[in-house]
């Protein structure tokens, strides 16, 4: 894949998460990591870069709170930055004309939650025409209890979300797959 028709969503990686009580940090440095190596590889690659910030009117995820900020300690200088109300970075954001300005073809989604917004824009992505990699390994999420009180992993979600998309939405890759497809891209 060239790097020139390929752009790398960043979403919804944001302080604003570490304020809800559903937060964990279990998991947090390997997406951190994971995160970072793909934030770099694309900067590396010449690759643009989207950052997704969710808001709402009030609380953690509001503007006003100041926390609608790059998770620490990534850091991140994208060459675009949308602000969504709803799960898909899509609607209503302008996310749609900014690709097609940017003649871009291939979306690699990575960020918060999994399941939620992660999900929901690799699904409208590909409904829109684009070629989606998602890189679950860069992504990340909280264990869930569901209505009969069962317990779902962080893990067990992200592996449920990589088969659903797997071959009908998206290619599921890791980070080293997509960096080592980005030409000119030294493996990390």
């Amino acid at each position: 894949m060239a790097s020139n028709d390929c752009a790398l969503l960043v979403i919804d990686a944001q302080e604003s998460f570490r304020h809800r009580p559903y937060f964990s940090d279990a998991d947090l440095p390997a997406y951190l990591s994971r995160q970072q190596a793909l934030i770099d590889g694309a900067m590396r690659a010449g690759m643009p870069i989207v950052q997704v910030f969710h808001v709402e009117d009030e609380g953690a995820f509001s503007e006003a709170s100041g926390l609608v900020v790059a998770l620490e300690p990534l850091r991140i200088r994208p060459d675009t930055v949308v602000h969504k109300r709803r799960h898909s970075a899509f609607v209503g954001t302008g996310l749609e004309d900014w690709l097609a300005a940017s003649r871009m073809r291939r979306l690699v989604v990575s960020g918060i939650r999994t399941e939620q917004c992660c999900e929901t824009t690799a699904r409208h992505a590909s409904d829109l025409g684009y070629a989606v990699d998602y890189v679950g390994e860069a992504t990340l999420t909280f264990p869930m209890t569901d209505a009969a009180g069962r317990v779902w992993s962080a893990a067990e979600i992200r592996a449920r979300t990589e088969l659903v998309l797997a071959g009908r939405f998206a290619r599921i890759v890791t980070v080293d797959a997509a960096l080592a497809g980005w030409t000119d891209v030294p493996a990390p």
